[in-house]
């Protein structure tokens, strides 16, 4: 994925400002996947939770043929910004950090189910 830098903003940290998609390439949109294991319950914590969200993320794109490497965009709600530090480690074990994706973060006052922190969703570009 080529990432685009410009010459006024400053340099993103752990983000690109833009990513381009190649012409012909079959773009996928996630629906935002959070912290629900597959026995319905939610782990304590933003590290246990931002992991379980990258990995049902990770399933997600692998059922539609994509995998992180195609990862071209994220957006992420959160309920605090106060462990952003913590999030973004997690998501460095799951993302090409020397191409990061591009990314917005949007704080929120809550998600659809109590004790939910984070939820992310992305977008993919696949070759065709």
């Amino acid at each position: 994925m080529p990432t685009i830098d410009f010459p006024g903003p400053p340099a993103p940290n752990g983000y690109s400002h833009a990513a381009v998609i190649a012409p012909g390439s079959r773009v996928i949109h996630t629906s935002g996947q959070v912290a629900i294991d597959a026995d319905g319950t939610i782990p304590d914590g933003w590290e246990a939770q931002t992991r379980l969200v990258f990995r049902n993320l990770g399933e997600v794109l692998a059922s539609a043929g994509a995998t992180w490497a195609d990862v071209v965009k994220l957006t992420w709600f959160v309920t605090d910004t106060t462990d952003l530090a913590t999030i973004r480690k997690v998501r460095d074990e799951f993302v090409d950090v020397t191409r990061p994706p591009a990314s917005s973060l949007v704080q929120v006052a809550g998600l659809f189910r109590p004790g939910l922190l984070v939820e992310v969703e992305a977008v993919a570009a696949v070759p065709a």
